[in-house]
């Protein structure tokens, strides 16, 4: 069952947008640098690296590549097949996700993950492993949810497609319509606010796993609120 549209559908997303920023600051700032969401990112950084670049790291960012696609691939099975017997996947692939976060950070604090980790050792490669499989499942379920504008792990078609909109000679092309504005701007804001949260609470020596657990239960509370809920889905196939 596809998850019904709306406001509420819409503040779920630009809610994991805020999660993506802080999931990142962590991913960047203490396990890479190397992304675990922005896989464009990633896979720029990767070709860099193995062209020698100095600071990357090759197999932190492949780690994190294959990581994603697994967790892509495993994530559109289990859904696919959640789905097929007419039942909402959309909170239980949360749900899963979430789990991944919160492993994720459990390991980074029993393998002692912190500021000083570069370059990336063990625990660090196993946390980027789980963090990014976490992270090809968002991508799969926010695919599936078609939220225009808010995809939760990358902001530039948002923030490409809020300025195309501006008076006084808004580009209809782009999709300029009343009220998409304020979604694009909630899009791109959520980013900016989630790295800022994430990279002040690395700034005040938040633990780093803490930073990744923040998220991982505010996905858990998500998708169990969604599960919860069914009278507030449609059954339109996803």
């Amino acid at each position: 069952m596809k998850p019904r549209a709306g406001v509420g559908l819409t503040s779920v997303m630009v809610a994991l947008t805020l999660t993506t920023g802080m999931i990142e600051a962590v991913s960047f700032l203490v396990l890479g640098p190397v992304f675990t969401a922005v896989q464009t990112g990633n896979l720029l950084f990767l070709s860099f690296a193995l062209t020698g670049a100095a600071g990357l790291s090759p197999a932190a960012a492949g780690v994190s590549f294959a990581a994603f696609a697994v967790g892509a691939v495993l994530g559109s099975r289990f859904e696919s097949g959640v789905d097929a017997y007419g039942r909402d996947w959309f909170g239980p692939a949360l749900i899963v996700e979430a789990l991944l976060l919160g492993l994720g950070g459990l390991v980074a604090w029993r393998g002692g993950v912190d500021m000083s980790g570069f370059p990336a050792e063990d625990p660090h490669y196993a946390v980027v492993a789980l963090v990014a499989a976490a992270m090809g499942v968002r991508n799969v379920t926010t695919l599936r949810a078609r939220v225009a504008d808010v995809p939760t792990t990358v902001s530039t078609r948002a923030l490409t497609a809020f300025l195309s909109g501006l008076p006084p000679l808004p580009d209809t092309r782009v999709g300029a319509r009343s009220g998409d504005e304020g979604r694009r701007l909630a899009s791109v804001g959520a980013m900016f606010a989630g790295g800022l949260l994430g990279a002040w609470l690395l700034h005040e020596d938040v633990h780093p796993a803490v930073v990744l657990l923040l998220p991982a239960l505010l996905v858990l509370l998500l998708g169990t609120a969604h599960w919860a809920a069914p009278r507030r889905r449609t059954s339109e196939p996803g």
